[in-house]
């Protein structure tokens, strides 16, 4: 099913990322304790009359002078527009409309996109408040009290936005064709690998690092199979994200990784993995998505007969929370095992699509547990029931035990590696979710 968008739009200081907290629930910075994972979330889930959209906050724009403002805020404007399904553009009632928020909702206008005014800090209860009327001078129709710091106005907000999402009964049948996100820092690659694929100069290739804007889809179909290849801008580390433009070229590449069946996770083979890569690769495993690690530029290293064990090695440390992701050394300048892809990818696709019966899983389990007893805390052992799975893609275990507090992570880790020694499972992560008896199993 595809995922629907909804842009938050509005100048700087008018609560844009105060709302997003308060419709997703949660404060933007998101910290896992898996290391490399960290990363600053600038989207979330939202779920609202039995929908379920993609809040995008487009995040403070932050121009280097003040003559900057409406050039970056019209380019902001203009890529949440090809972007999202809904717009919410956020104003200020204690400013009123000002000349900037005029130019935007003129945007927002042209792209007869459905578009609703907040008009925020409206944080009194009571009577309309009289400056909001101000608010239709936009012409965007009827603007909407909110207070994104108490909540107030936030549900016909999200009415305004569920009643004018897509429905999705017109999502795009599902095929046999497997869509792949091709990942990477600026200038490692990625749109040379693409073009190597396609056999065409589909997209730009330039050492200039950001050449690629948007997410690019071509499809492709050959003796293995049919494929849409996702070639994305490059992630810069969000320090270096200093326009708006870059802003939304990361979450269009974030959107891509959503998007896809497998991610093309590429690495400079010179530079080898540098953090930036870990927090790439770390947006793939929080998303659940197959993977695979190419490492590019292979070409232009001086190599003896253990140098592919050593970088592999190399790679395996500094992404340790992803160690069931296959590596593949590669030139995407000379076609270097290129070829060698699409078996990987096929591969890895369909080990996250795989299906364990509940008897099978449940036969590993109790191997599992008479090898190695259940941890203990004050005198209480943990007692595991039994295991099921409740979905694929990745695949989603579900363990039912007597206290869920007892199943320290080592425990469950270790079961993770029973389930890959028997099953494999290669190229996917896994998701475990721990329910104590009597929780409900949906």
């Amino acid at each position: 099913m595809s995922k629907h968008y909804v842009a938050i739009v509005g100048r700087p200081n008018v609560g844009k990322s105060m709302l997003f907290n308060k419709l997703t629930g949660r404060r933007t910075a998101i910290v896992e304790d898996t290391p490399g994972v960290t990363r600053d979330r600038i989207y979330g889930e939202c779920e609202w009359n039995g929908k379920t959209f993609e809040l995008i906050d487009t995040g403070g724009i932050e121009p280097s002078e003040e003559s900057e403002m409406l050039k970056f805020m019209r380019r902001q404007a203009e890529i949440a527009i090809e972007t999202a399904d809904v717009i919410i553009m956020v104003t200020d009632v204690k400013v009123g409309v000002t000349a900037a928020d005029l130019d935007v909702a003129n945007l927002l206008k042209r792209s007869r996109k459905p578009v609703v005014v907040a008009v925020n800090k409206c944080d009194s209860i009571g009577p309309v408040n009289p400056e909001v009327y101000e608010f239709y001078d936009l012409g965007l129709g009827d603007p909407v009290e909110t207070s994104a710091i108490h909540g107030h106005g936030t549900g016909d907000l999200l009415d305004f936005v569920t009643a004018h999402l897509p429905d999705d009964a017109l999502a795009e049948p599902e095929d046999d064709t497997v869509k792949v996100a091709i990942v990477g820092k600026p200038n490692v690659g990625k749109s040379s690998l693409l073009n190597r694929i396609l056999g065409v100069e589909r997209v730009i290739v330039s050492d200039v690092a950001g050449t690629t804007r948007d997410a690019i889809d071509s499809y492709f179909e050959n003796e293995h199979g049919k494929y849409l290849f996702i070639d994305t801008a490059g992630m810069r580390r969000k320090s270096k994200v200093d326009d708006a433009i870059e802003k939304y070229s990361n979450m269009r590449s974030i959107a891509a990784i959503d998007r896809a069946d497998v991610c093309l996770i590429l690495v400079d083979a010179e530079e080898g993995v540098t953090e930036q890569d870990t927090k790439i690769a770390g947006l793939a495993h929080e998303a659940g998505k197959a993977s695979i690690i190419v490492v590019n530029k292979w070409d232009l290293v001086d190599k003896d007969t253990h140098t592919m064990d050593k970088k592999t090695e190399e790679i395996r440390r500094d992404l340790s929370y992803m160690p069931y992701a296959p590596i593949l050394f590669i030139s995407a300048k000379t076609g270097q095992r290129v070829d060698k892809l699409y078996e990987l990818i096929n591969y890895v696709s369909e080990q996250s699509a795989l299906r364990v019966t509940t008897g099978m899983l449940n036969n590993i389990l109790a191997d599992a547990t008479a090898r190695v007893q259940p941890p203990t805390d004050k005198g209480r052992r943990l007692k595991i029931y039994y295991m099921t799975q409740t979905g694929v893609k990745p695949p989603h275990f579900v363990i039912f035990c007597n206290d869920a507090r007892l199943f320290h992570f080592s425990y469950q880790r270790y079961l993770e590696n029973q389930i890959r020694g028997v099953f494999g499972l290669e190229g996917t992560p896994i998701r475990i979710t721990i329910r104590q008896k009597g929780d409900s199993e949906g």
